[in-house]
């Protein structure tokens, strides 16, 4: 199987190597030269363009930035449609509204390309050591075909349903993790504010009803003041203004939702946009007069 990878950023190129490590083929494009080079060094081809890449692949994946990327990496001049050959299936890992994702596949299968949509969850530790959950929406036999694929990258590969579904479900991954990351946050400021020791205070919801892997996780990188990207503030706002618009669409009341988007949208005024999320304790503290 001849696969390509098309992204190669800060979780694309961990990804790209886990599938090159596997033994597969690689073909990879990136619109900047220096994020090809680890790949190229490490064995990987290199293409001029997506469409390349598209025509010399039986599966082609993309992790770009958000949706007008993915439809330019796909539909657009020199993208995936433009150079693929018959029975190609063209695999995003990008995060972007579930709306967005059908329409790009549904344009795709006119040009006899199947898509399915895989966004991930994990960040870079688990693009780095290839234990992302991967949740997909698309054609069943193109998941059987790309499961090998996913299983050099991922832990779990799920496919929730029809194209658009693994996005729905990065949707609600993301409602999860971002209403978690706030609860945190609010709950290690109260402590402080009280007087008590927020790690102290960890340590006991741990052995309860209160813990959760953003409390034993995000929580101690929080106390550790540990603010490096693994995810940045700025996506977690793009992911949940994807949750905003498909509730305003859906006529749905998302309020934890809706707070939750406002503390990213509020990080990303304050400059902590390129911190990672877990920043949030700093912009709480700093609205309580730290």
């Amino acid at each position: 199987m001849k696969v390509g990878f098309i992204g190669l950023g800060i979780m694309g190129r961990p990804m790209a190597l886990n599938i090159l490590k596997g033994g597969f083929d690689l073909t990879v494009w990136a619109r900047r030269a220096e994020s090809m080079a680890p790949l190229l060094e490490a064995g990987a081809r290199g293409a001029a363009s997506a469409a390349e890449v598209a025509a010399g692949c039986d599966v082609v994946f993309s992790m770009v930035a958000d949706a007008a990327d993915v439809e330019q990496v796909a539909l657009g001049a020199g993208g995936v449609a433009e150079g693929a050959r018959a029975g190609l299936i063209y695999v995003d890992m990008s995060t972007i509204a579930p709306a967005a994702a059908q329409s790009i596949s549904a344009r795709l299968l006119d040009k006899g390309v199947t898509m399915l949509d895989a966004p991930v969850s994990g960040g870079e530790v688990g693009a780095i050591s290839g234990g992302l959950t991967i949740m997909v929406g698309g054609d069943a036999a193109a998941f059987a075909k790309v499961e090998p694929l996913f299983a050099r990258m991922g832990k779990a590969a799920t496919l929730i349903g029809g194209p658009g579904a693994g996005q729905v479900a990065k949707a609600c991954n993301q409602i999860l993790t971002g209403v978690g990351v706030l609860a945190v946050a609010e709950a290690f400021n109260f402590a402080r504010k009280s007087g008590v020791d927020a790690g102290k205070v960890r340590e006991a919801l741990l052995g309860g009803f209160a813990y959760s892997r953003i409390l034993e996780n995000h929580g101690q990188r929080m106390l550790d003041r540990n603010f490096k990207p693994g995810f940045k503030a700025w996506m977690h706002q793009k992911d949940m203004n994807i949750v905003m618009q498909e509730a305003h669409r859906l006529g749905l009341m998302l309020p934890s939702s809706a707070a939750t988007a406002q503390l990213f949208n509020a990080m990303v005024g304050s400059g902590m946009g390129e911190e990672d999320s877990v920043a949030a304790l700093k912009l709480l503290e700093s609205l309580s007069g730290e």
